[in-house]
Parts: structure tokens; C-alpha cells; sequence
């Protein structure tokens, strides 16, 4: 339980359900609901499908390249700390609203699924460094499998928030999201330090 609980509160902060859903919300105004659900339910598996393969099989990448995992939780840590500094300081919401503007402009109602809701919003860099590194400090198959049920966990959370996205944003208004969002990232980043002294800890080790 206290590893599904660390995984969980990891993946949920990383891939922010409750920050992607107002950026959803505007990317699908002209669609229906039918579509708009449809594209939910298809960018949440493909972002699934996506991680749980980094999780598989990230591992093997990693040796393949010749990165050590310890190497990675640095690196992986820094770039953690560099993501809950722009969720402290607005940058990750801005620039997630530009490209929605971006994609809102063209006439027509385009099927965001793939781009930019799975990638990068859903399944960006951030939230599969969280999932190798998640992977790399399991010790078995059933930590394994509790890591992984908590990916799960946490996109059904997504495609839950994603499909109230309209509701929702009515319901706690832009100021209250505002302060969700930074007080998770302060939680990332001492996060994302640990990642980092664990790295450090185990090359002087």
C-alpha cells in the first residue's frame, strides 16, 4: 500500500489530470460530446499504452544505450525539478494554453487524441521519467504489478477528469486550479530532489 500510495501521488502530480482537463476542455469547444468523449477515451489509452511499454521495457532502453539507472534517477530527478518549477511559476499552463490556441484556430474540429493530449500532455517526457524510475527501485514482480496498478489508477483518473473537464472547470474556477497546481509542484519538487540524492547517494555508495 505505501508503494501504490508514493507511485500514485508521483504519476498523478506528473501527468496533473486536473491541469490537462480545463486545456481539454477548450481544445474539444466545437466538437460534440460524443466526440469529445471519444477522444477521452482514446488519448487516455494511447498515453496508457505508451507508459506502461516505458515501464516494461525502459530498462532494457536504458542498457541498450549504456545509461546506468542511477544516472537516469539524476537525470530524471533534475528534469522532475525543472517540471514542478514550471508548475510553481504558471510556465507549464501557459505554454499547454498556447498550443491549444495553436490547434483551436483551424476551422475545422480536429481530433486531438493523439497530439498534444497523449503526447506530450498525457504521456510527455516528465511522466515517463517518472514511470522508469518508479520501475527501476521495484524489487519483484509484485512490486512491479503494484507500480503498474497505480499508472492505471491514475489514468482513470485522467479520463474521468478529462470527460467532466466542462463541469469541472465550472465548478472550482481558474483561481482555485491555479493553486492546486502550484502547491503540487512544490510536492514534485521535493519529489524530484529525493530522486536526485538517491542518484547521488548510490554512485558514492
Amino acid at each position: 500500500m505505501t508503494l501504490f500510495l508514493s507511485a500514485f501521488v508521483t504519476l498523478f502530480v506528473v501527468i496533473d489530470p486536473p491541469g490537462c482537463a480545463p486545456i481539454f476542455a477548450g481544445l474539444t469547444s466545437g466538437a460534440t460530446a460524443a466526440q469529445a468523449r471519444a477522444m477521452a477515451l482514446r488519448a487516455c489509452l494511447i498515453a496508457g499504452l505508451i507508459l506502461v511499454l516505458f515501464a516494461l521495457f525502459g530498462e532494457q532502453l536504458l542498457g541498450a544505450l549504456h545509461i546506468e539507472l542511477n544516472s537516469f534517477r539524476i537525470a530524471g530527478g533534475i528534469m522532475l525539478f525543472l517540471i514542478a518549477l514550471e508548475m510553481v511559476f504558471e510556465k507549464r499552463t501557459r505554454r499547454r494554453e498556447e498550443r491549444a490556441e495553436k490547434i483551436r484556430a483551424t476551422p475545422e474540429v480536429e481530433d486531438v487524441s493523439v497530439f498534444p493530449l497523449a503526447i506530450p500532455m498525457l504521456a510527455g517526457p516528465g511522466s515517463i521519467a517518472t514511470i522508469m524510475l518508479l520501475m527501476s527501485r521495484a524489487q519483484g514482480t509484485q512490486a512491479t504489478l503494484v507500480i503498474l496498478a497505480s499508472l492505471v489508477a491514475v489514468m482513470v483518473l485522467s479520463l474521468l477528469a478529462l470527460l467532466a473537464a466542462g463541469p469541472l472547470m465550472r465548478l472550482i474556477g481558474t483561481q482555485v486550479e491555479a493553486v492546486i497546481t502550484r502547491l503540487l509542484g512544490v510536492l514534485l519538487a521535493a519529489l524530484a530532489a529525493q530522486y536526485v540524492v538517491d542518484g547521488v547517494r548510490a554512485v558514492i555508495g
